[in-house]
């Protein structure tokens, strides 16, 4: 599995399993290219797309079970008008440290940000990303990332990298987000569940959530050619939801030899 993962180079690679856990719809593993990680939103939300379009998993009450190594998480699963939505209630994060922008550690990867008013701070929900608040959307939208300075933070600290976020006015998203990953592999991310999940988190707790009766839509991706629209939601516990609108555009398999073993799998 790894070495699929390390081969197709995306950020996280999949693989589900019958369930083993009672009450779970399936079991996943998912992979970076370096190596298994416990939880990754974005992924989440596909597998249990692909999950319902094999016919590996059924809905029961609306709600799928994802049982990985972040443990037993529920997923929404809404079908209106032929649009299938997906949201999955993400680990519990937590603040691992809230710093000044002044920090020896921080201030290489931010020097010239237009700032907002939050401090940044170094979460943790499963993957450790510090969040920077800009002062607009237009700040955000321009940054051009020190890699190298990302990338000293990020290994430095244990964190995947950097998740900067804007509040939006006049637009039909709340709030635009930008995802540096710094840890590894360095690339912009184009629609980051967890990161989105532990802003979230971060931003209730600040009660400073955009958006109106904990409920808020993020934009994300344009700077690297797509669209990503996530949907934000803290429900009655203080559980973060994090998905959206979900679509399959790509099948396939692959043809795997490892010696004079092979194997299909579908993806």
């Amino acid at each position: 599995m790894q070495a699929i993962a390390r081969w197709t180079r995306l950020p996280e690679t999949t693989f589900i399993f019958a369930p083993t856990a009672p009450g779970s719809s399936y079991r996943i593993r998912m992979f970076a290219p370096q190596k298994e990680v416990p939880f990754a939103g974005h992924p989440s939300v596909g597998s249990a797309h692909a999950a319902l379009e094999c016919g590996l998993a059924v809905p029961v009450g609306g709600l799928l079970v994802q049982d990985g190594i972040a443990g037993q998480l529920p997923l929404r699963v809404d079908e209106t008008h032929g649009v299938r939505s997906i949201a999955i209630r993400t680990p519990r994060a937590s603040v691992a440290e809230i710093v000044e922008a002044d920090d020896t550690r921080l201030r290489p990867a931010i020097a010239g940000w237009a700032l907002g008013a939050l401090p940044p701070v170094l979460m943790d929900g499963g993957r450790r990303w510090w969040l920077v608040e800009l002062a607009d959307e237009v700040a955000l939208r321009t940054l051009v990332p020190d890699w190298d300075a990302i990338a000293t933070l990020a290994e430095t600290t244990g964190a995947m990298g950097v998740f900067a976020y804007a509040r939006a006015h006049g637009q039909p998203h709340d709030m635009a987000v930008r995802a540096f990953v710094g840890n590894g592999r360095r690339f912009e991310d184009a629609a980051s569940g967890a990161a989105n999940a532990v802003l979230a988190a971060w931003l209730d707790e600040r009660n400073a959530l955009p958006g109106s009766g904990k409920r808020y839509t993020a934009s994300q991706g344009r700077e690297v050619g797509h669209d990503a629209l996530l949907q934000l939601r803290i429900d009655e516990q203080g559980e973060v939801w994090s998905g959206g609108q979900v679509q399959t555009v790509i099948r396939g398999t692959i043809d795997w030899q490892a010696g004079h073993d092979r194997s299909n799998a579908l993806m």
